[in-house]
């Protein structure tokens, strides 16, 4: 048994060391000049075929082979492909559905034929079929689609015999057409590379209302696409790291995902872009949000030697804010004074929502100071607040002002809610500040118009083919409006190429947007309700709402384990709870 033992012993050690070998040949010369991508690549057929460009079978011959499997090795044998042929039409063209928004690019495989010289090919991504059917050039609703932070229109060459990798977008539909005249095209396969971060869901939620689950999971999946290499607003556009839009998709991340490293890694770039007394991203509500995130960040997530790391730059930060005040008004200036698209154009709005937004960020920088035992800072953040709360500015009859009026305390959220908020229900509604809405209806205790809201305003995207949700959505639109995985029937409203505004006008729009993730954290906090009381979920608290839902189930991740629920409706109404918490967690009901 020795020998045996040692026999072994020796073995993996040789094993190793033959790895380590690889290993060092593998990074001779490039070590210290590489970056590790720490997302997942998978490769993924299309679903089905939506549009070709004759059915006579002259210009595209045995599409359904694009459908089947195909094993990654292109061979001299393959002979099941579908053919793009211009010999008898001057066009030929299909379009591939891979049934679900995704981020990444194409993989075309072009299969053996007589003549091997390249051959041209134009490949168009989009997120809807209107814009993957689109040009690039024109002044019609139909040709506002861009290149501008990702390239979804370009002509390319396809080898005669081989695979190509192109693109590099966010995407469920992509259009092929042939390009050059009286020749053939093979296609082997056509596959989309789906890059992600291969992470598990931790967290979940069910209920008796499929329409309501169906939502959560799909803000999750939002988020999920856009955590790339750093925390994205859209994986289509911009592709950037907006702070303020980060906030809704945090929230998410905790609600889902619970600890990962692309939170700290965006949260640092942006500081690191920022040097004082510049705004992030050139808006002071940025700055403001940032600080925001760091308390909820450490609300849930706990995790001090982060939080000291912040401490520098966030007294610093405090300190200019703090210097932006006049008498008992918010006087931010040196950047761009905004919210939300929405309330862009609307001086008194912003302004409302800045008072508010600056009580909000100082209570924060409070909250954070304390726990740093900064007494000063705290001290300094507390005055202020109280001199800020001395002023109420008018909500302008606006959603989002009077949202985050009721948030910071400056409105009564009952009042707010009834007289503002909650008035034609999903009317004037937006994805980013509908968060925020959703935050001060259910301070006001209005659970019921808070639930049809996101069933309406959310859940109409999904009535509309949507699989991640958007940047935008005027709700009077959904009533005329076609679905976006068909082709648009003549006398429907075109909702991705007439609607939007602003930087989303037209099929600029985003349709996998995290700021729109709000439902997914707002039902985890409210409807499991799940609530985190002192840093790092050390106590929580569990304060379900169910409304008109018999029951729900679900999870949350904390950086003690999972946090498991399930809330249900006696025969006399009272909700009986199971609860299941690790050890480490207080919980209070």
């Amino acid at each position: 048994m020795t020998y045996r033992k040692e026999l072994l012993l020796f073995l993996l050690l040789q094993i190793g060391l033959s790895a380590m070998a690889q290993n060092n040949i593998l990074q001779k010369g490039v070590s210290d000049r590489w970056t590790k991508d720490s997302r997942t690549i998978q490769y993924i057929l299309p679903s089905r075929i939506v549009w070709m460009s004759d059915s006579e079978g002259e210009s595209v011959l045995h599409p359904e082979n694009l459908l089947s499997d195909f094993s990654g090795q292109i061979t001299v044998a393959s002979d099941q492909n579908c053919i793009l042929s211009t010999r008898k039409t001057n066009q030929a063209g299909i379009l591939l559905d891979f049934g679900k928004e995704l981020h990444g690019g194409l993989l075309i495989t072009a299969a053996i034929r007589s003549a091997n010289h390249p051959i041209k090919i134009r490949v168009r991504f989009g997120e809807s079929v209107t814009e993957a059917m689109s040009d690039t050039d024109g002044n019609t609703p139909e040709s506002s689609a861009t290149n501008d932070h990702a390239m979804r229109d370009f002509e390319i060459e396809l080898p005669w015999l081989g695979s190509l990798e192109i693109g590099n977008t966010g995407f469920r539909f992509v259009r092929i057409d042939l390009l050059e005249k009286d020749v053939d095209l093979p296609l082997h396969s056509v596959q989309a590379v789906f890059k992600y971060r291969d992470i598990p869901y931790l967290g979940s939620f069910k209920s008796d209302n499929e329409r309501l689950n169906r939502i959560w999971e799909t803000g999750a999946y939002t988020v999920h696409l856009n955590m790339q290499n750093y925390l994205w607003d859209g994986i289509k556009r911009d592709r950037l790291v907006w702070v303020g839009d980060m906030h809704p998709e945090i929230m998410t991340i905790n609600s889902v995902f619970g600890i990962n490293e692309v939170v700290n890694r965006s949260l640092d770039i942006a500081k690191t872009d920022t040097p004082l007394p510049g705004w992030m991203n050139g808006m002071c509500s940025y700055s403001l949000w940032w600080i925001i995130i760091q308390r909820d960040l450490y609300l849930y997530q706990g995790n001090y030697e982060y939080l000291k790391e912040q401490h520098p730059y966030l007294s610093a930060l405090l300190t200019q804010v703090l210097s932006n005040i006049d008498g008992n008004k918010e006087n931010l200036q040196g950047g761009t004074r905004f919210l939300d698209w929405p309330t862009s154009e609307s001086p008194e709005i912003i302004h409302a929502g800045l008072q508010a937004l600056m009580i909000m960020g100082l209570e924060a920088g409070r909250d954070i100071a304390n726990w740093l035992q900064d007494s000063d800072l705290a001290n300094r953040c507390d005055n202020a607040t109280k001199k800020l709360k001395k002023y109420v500015p008018s909500h302008q009859n606006n959603k989002q002002a009077a949202a985050l009026l009721a948030i910071s305390g400056l409105g009564n959220p009952e009042e707010m809610n009834r007289k503002v908020i909650s008035v034609n229900g999903a009317e004037d509604f937006s994805t980013f500040y509908g968060y925020y809405m959703l935050e001060a209806m259910a301070m006001a205790g209005d659970y019921t118009d808070a639930l049809q809201i996101i069933s309406d305003y959310w859940g109409g995207m999904l009535d509309l083919g949507a699989t991640t949700f958007w940047e935008d959505l005027n709700y009077s639109d959904l009533k005329k409006a076609g679905r976006i995985d068909e082709i648009v029937p003549s006398g429907k409203y075109d909702i991705h190429s007439m609607g939007g505004g602003f930087c989303y006008k037209g099929l600029r729009h985003s349709f996998c947007h995290g700021w729109a993730s709000g439902p997914t954290a707002w039902l985890s906090r409210h409807v499991l309700g799940i609530i985190p009381l002192e840093a790092g979920c050390k106590k929580v608290k569990i304060e379900p709402h169910l409304d008109n839902l018999q029951w729900v189930e679900g999870t949350f991740p904390t950086p003690y384990g999972i946090i498991s629920v399930k809330h249900q409706k006696g025969k006399d109404g009272k909700i009986i709870s199971d609860i299941k918490a690790p050890d480490e967690i207080v919980v209070i009901q």
